[in-house]
């Protein structure tokens, strides 16, 4: 990538071009799709159809993140995260499993507050974890898919995730963006790399245990690898 400031703005207003456009057109064809899985949810589920949660945004600025709901509420006793295998429905696994469950992220990404490509917006509950090269993940807009998510996806640890991100912040190009996401457009097809629900252990993922998560109790996390 050029270091030419002018020539990367140019190229940072393409990208933001190709979101909306991109975003757009795909809320328009996906519309019925969309209607049917809210309408699947209402009556399988109940309300809500969409799960909101604060995650952190370009400079770490937090936005409200938008999905369709996978999880039941959490029970008295249980802990966030700790619990998510169990919460997670019926529908729920399928819409994980299609990566359905993402498609309400492209009005996140019609207002501004994501990319079509970039790192996952992650929990805030990560922030104060980081160190500052991690942190560097936040210095482009959070992405519905992003380099990780095309090179091992949930197979992933943690730490190797952001690292995958860091080389996405240092190497990105609109070339590169558009082969990530024909890259996402073969995985979604054939569920590569896809786990409907993964263990905060299994991942290595820096969240408070169990003990302390407790007093979380009420909430919903919506899934530590989501």
């Amino acid at each position: 990538m050029s270091h030419d400031p002018s020539r990367g703005r140019t190229a940072r207003t393409v990208k933001r071009g190709m979101d909306v456009l991109g975003a757009a057109t795909l809320l328009v064809l996906l519309s019925p799709v969309l209607a049917l899985v809210a309408a699947a949810l209402a009556v399988l589920d109940g309300p809500p159809v969409l799960f909101r949660q604060l995650r952190p945004g370009l400079g770490g600025k937090p936005f409200c993140i938008l999905k369709f709901r996978t999880m039941r509420p959490l029970r008295p006793g249980e802990a966030p995260y700790w619990s998510d295998a169990d919460r997670v429905t019926r529908l729920g696994r399928f819409l994980r499993a299609t990566s359905l469950d993402e498609l309400p992220e492209l009005w996140n990404v019609l207002e501004g507050e994501m990319s079509l490509v970039g790192p996952r917006p992650l929990l805030v509950e990560y922030l104060d974890t980081y160190s500052r090269e991690e942190g560097r993940r936040h210095d482009v807009p959070p992405g519905i898919t992003g380099w990780a998510a095309v090179n091992g996806r949930h197979a992933l640890k943690f730490h190797d995730r952001l690292k995958l991100d860091l080389w996405y912040v240092d190497h990105w190009s609109l070339w590169l963006d558009v082969r990530i996401l024909a890259r996402t457009a073969r995985e979604v097809l054939w569920r590569h790399g896809v786990a409907t629900t993964q263990d905060i252990d299994e991942i290595d993922a820096p969240l408070p245990r169990p003990a302390s998560a407790l007093r979380g109790v009420g909430q919903d996390p919506g899934g530590a690898r989501r």
